[in-house]
């Protein structure tokens, strides 16, 4: 194990948890919340 890998939260294959989860949170909406909102909108405009 490299020493930048110490002290992290990795998958079995490697990945960085953590920073998936980050990046996640800085992406924006999900595919459920869109969905979500374009039923509100629709709604509103009855």
């Amino acid at each position: 194990m490299g020493k930048s890998q110490i002290g992290k939260n990795l998958s079995t294959a490697g990945t960085d948890i953590d920073e998936v989860m980050r990046l996640n949170k800085e992406s924006g909406l999900t595919y459920n919340q869109v969905k979500q909102l374009l039923a509100q909108q629709y709604a509103n405009k009855k």
